[in-house]
């Protein structure tokens, strides 16, 4: 039966259902515009990401010739000259631009040099084993890694700890050295995992490592790396800053005060040290009487360049880190990583 015309209440029913309905049809039209607006969003970013990863794999190319050029530049050093260290560089591209920008991946401590691998073994390339059952904890490296944790204010119980802790992470044996830490430790843990036992690809595996604190991480951070060998931290005298001094003074922690390590850095020649010899002699450094370990990590010649890569679409970034090798005859890249560079 239809509703009477002339009856108020039904009049007042229909219009009820009226508006129901339209508010229904509103809720379902909004939600559908707005998962309309999220699939087309999604869409966009997928093909800008698929973009600037393409415009990122043509910059590292550029990257790696321009490392080319600079290292062919002065075959017998690489210094600052170009301003080339720390600064970025804008490539236009169609719908944005591409960031790149060059450090001395050098001039850090190396991680892996907490253990030692076989150098010229048939199996083996620069200091890195075919496999890493041969890793074995290095003094020398635990006693670099403890000086700097020192240098950067972190109390010398806690730094010999991490140090050593962090040589059983990677070392192949699973006896924890003095104060380390192996499986056993590891274990009673919650959730329990065990000890990498290999060569870090990535200086944040350091926060799995026994008595490294998120705050001690954040100090030390800057001045870690993790190279794709076991040889002692190369340490370039013609690229290091008078802000790395740190990494300088840690290679004689009791003999050379943060502060000189400043002033020999400062006052190194605009065109670099034409030999090591020239560097060593400098009064202040003559008087560490090196030894024959740290000396030969002293370099005039960059091998390994990280490059940090940034594609900026529209609003749309796409980040990437590669490092590269540039001690052969031909510069190459060993490792790419995306996302936000460590």
């Amino acid at each position: 039966m239809r509703p009477d015309p002339a009856r108020p209440e039904e009049r007042g029913a229909a219009l009820l259902t009226v508006l129901l309905l339209v508010a229904i049809l509103s809720v379902v039209t909004a939600v559908a515009l707005e998962r309309l607006t999220i699939a087309s969003r999604m869409t966009r970013n997928i093909v800008s990401a698929d973009q600037g990863r393409a415009y990122l794999l043509s910059a590292e190319e550029m990257a790696a010739t321009r490392i080319g050029d600079l290292v062919k530049l002065r075959p017998d050093r690489t210094t600052l000259e170009g301003g080339w260290l720390g600064r970025d560089q804008l490539i236009a591209v169609p719908g944005g631009t591409v960031a790149a920008r060059m450090i001395d991946r050098g001039n850090c401590f190396n991680l892996n040099s907490l253990v030692s691998g076989p150098d010229n073994g048939p199996d083996s390339q620069d200091g890195v084993p075919a496999d890493d059952a041969s890793l074995v904890a290095r003094p020398e490296g635990i006693a670099q890694f403890a000086a700097l944790m020192r240098l950067l204010g972190i109390d010398q119980g806690a730094a010999q700890q991490i140090a050593v802790s962090a040589a059983d992470w990677i070392d192949s044996d699973i006896n924890p050295g003095n104060g380390g830490a192996e499986d056993q430790y590891y274990a009673g843990l919650t959730p329990a995992y065990r000890a990498a036992n290999g060569l870090v690809a990535d200086p944040s595996e350091l926060l799995m490592v026994s008595s490294v604190t998120p705050d001690i991480y954040q100090r030390i951070r800057p001045w870690l790396c993790a190279l794709p060998t076991t040889r002692m931290s190369p340490i370039n005298i013609n690229t290091l800053l008078p802000a790395q001094a740190v990494l300088l003074a840690m290679l004689a922690p009791d003999k050379l005060a943060l502060e000189q390590a400043r002033q020999v850095l400062a006052q190194r020649p605009l065109e670099g040290y034409g030999s090591l010899g020239a560097f060593t002699a400098q009064p202040a450094i003559a008087r560490l009487a090196l030894n024959e370990t740290v000396t030969g990590q002293l370099v005039q010649k960059t091998r390994w360049f990280e490059v940090a890569l940034r594609a900026d679409l529209g609003g749309d970034e796409v980040e990437e880190t590669v490092l590269i090798d540039a001690g052969g005859q031909k510069v190459h890249l060993v490792r790419r990583q995306w996302g936000e560079g460590s």
